[in-house]
């Protein structure tokens, strides 16, 4: 599977791009949670998605709850890394914001949906578990 980056300008035709970055294989498909903007609805988006074999869920016209986990997640990197930062330059905002969530949010952060762990503390403590299951 290759890893994608949100190209620096939105365009409808192309926007991620392939990197050749080799991930870890998942067990389960990558769902990919989208509001309905016209660069998520194009239809060479949705085939990029579809070639890659990620899930799709976008919210229904009119309802507010669909994508309510991304919209928690937005208003969190909000107040917590982009109000409080002045960025100069773009290069400074994408590293702020990776090191917000790759180092905070996924590996400090508690969650009350994962029981007040980390998603890393989380998805180890699955991990082990089902290493448990079938041992």
């Amino acid at each position: 599977m290759k890893k994608y980056k949100q190209e620096p300008e939105i365009s409808e035709t192309q926007t991620f791009r392939s990197e050749d970055h080799e991930v870890r294989e998942l067990k389960k498909r990558i769902r990919i949670l989208e509001d309905r903007g016209s660069q998520y609805a194009s239809n060479d988006y949705q085939r990029l998605l579809q070639e890659h074999d990620f899930q799709v869920s976008m919210s229904r016209r009119g309802n507010c709850y669909d994508n309510a986990c991304m919209e928690s997640f937005h208003s969190l990197i909000k107040k917590e890394c982009i109000y409080l930062n002045r960025f100069r330059t773009r290069k400074e905002a994408k590293q702020a914001i990776f090191e917000y969530i790759e180092c905070f949010y996924n590996r400090k952060r508690s969650h009350s949906a994962f029981g007040y762990v980390s998603p890393c503390e989380f998805e180890a403590a699955y991990y082990d578990n089902q290493r448990k299951v079938t041992a």
